[in-house]
């Protein structure tokens, strides 16, 4: 089922992060769009990995409100900076592109605060 760009918006704007993406894989993981699937999965290896979005800015030489960008779907990535990031995590591109599964849930934002080192 294809939504209206106009029912997407207003979607977004209703509800949060986390009601949309799980809105999103519920009514049609296969059609998440390619945005859809890198942010998901970018924050989900992000988090997985303990990694804050500012460390990973830096260490992927980009900026980190980009890199949040990138997590709310409001920025389009290219090819070379799919690369860069993935090269920080350490993943192969491919992995920003992989469909959750019927139970998964959106990936969880890290905690907030400073880490004990």
């Amino acid at each position: 089922m294809v939504r209206s760009a106009w029912f997407r918006r207003n979607l977004e704007s209703s509800c949060g992060y986390s009601q949309w993406f799980l809105w999103q894989h519920e009514c049609c993981p296969r059609l998440m769009n390619g945005r859809a699937l890198v942010a998901w999965n970018l924050r989900r290896i992000r988090v997985g990995q303990g990694i804050s979005q500012e460390k990973l800015a830096a260490d992927a030489g980009v900026d980190r409100a980009y890199l949040g960008g990138l997590e709310r779907q409001t920025e389009n990535p290219t090819v070379d900076l799919l690369d860069k990031v993935a090269g920080a995590l350490a993943v192969s591109v491919s992995e920003f592109f992989m469909v959750p599964g019927p139970g998964d849930h959106p990936p969880k934002p890290l905690r907030s605060g400073r880490r004990k080192e």
